[in-house]
């Protein structure tokens, strides 16, 4: 594959919250997105102690894989946990970690993840979107026992609850994984404040467009659409 990586980051505050509990992190093919939670200053802090951590423990690293990333959750899990004992009012603060890794020359990408942050891939032909992570969510467990449609799902009045979050748990369980990449993908990070207003097609589509800026593109429509969170995406086009 060519060795070319189109990297496009946006973040908002959105239309309703007063403070932006989203960071987002582009380093050295690694790149990071983080919801933090716990009130508005807590969560601040929980993912930017999340994104910093990243940086600190990957940055100018060799051979990053998936325990790679995984430490580096975990590394950022114990600080958050040791910072909230410290602060009080800090008590309970906590963010999701959506990470990614692509190593252009083994065309292989890795990733680890905690929370409802997403990762997506879109690729040339593809009829659509694909979702690489799962959700630690209370709703979408629900769905997977089919108890309900991923569509009751949207709007249930538990649908922000989660079920992980670094810096929330000392025995914190993370989901990673690797891919095979191809010139055309298209891969996209992004916190729930996207997810809260597009559907996948509208999302393939913008992705698909010939725009200056995808992320920022993505980042308008859900504003255009309410903007009700905290909007950080990331989108990594290879070329």
């Amino acid at each position: 594959m060519n060795e070319l990586q189109q990297v496009y980051k946006a973040t908002d505050v959105g239309l309703v919250r007063k403070g932006n509990e989203d960071n987002l992190a582009v380093f050295d093919h690694v790149y990071a997105v983080a919801d933090g939670m716990g009130g508005e200053a807590a969560g601040e802090v929980a993912s930017r102690m999340l994104v910093d951590k990243v940086q600190e423990v990957l940055a100018g690293r060799d051979g990053i894989g998936e325990d790679e990333l995984c430490q580096a959750i975990q590394s950022a899990n114990y600080a958050i946990r040791r910072y909230a004992g410290e602060h009080p009012g800090c008590e309970g603060m906590g963010t999701t970690a959506t990470l990614l890794h692509i190593d252009e020359q083994t065309a292989r990408a890795c990733w680890a993840h905690v929370g409802d942050s997403r990762l997506y891939v879109l690729r040339q032909g593809a009829a659509g979107l694909e979702q690489i992570t799962r959700d630690h969510s209370y709703v979408e467990d629900l769905v997977r026992e089919g108890t309900i449609t991923p569509e009751e799902a949207k709007k249930h009045p538990q649908r922000n609850m989660l079920t992980r979050a670094v810096g929330v748990m000392d025995n914190l369980l993370v989901d990673s994984g690797q891919l095979a990449v191809h010139d055309g993908d298209i891969f996209l990070l992004a916190t729930d404040g996207l997810m809260k207003h597009a559907e996948d097609e509208e999302i393939a589509r913008i992705l698909r467009e010939s725009v200056e800026n995808p992320a920022q593109a993505l980042l308008n429509m859900a504003l255009a659409a309410g903007g009700t969170d905290n909007i950080t995406v990331v989108v990594v086009s290879l070329t």
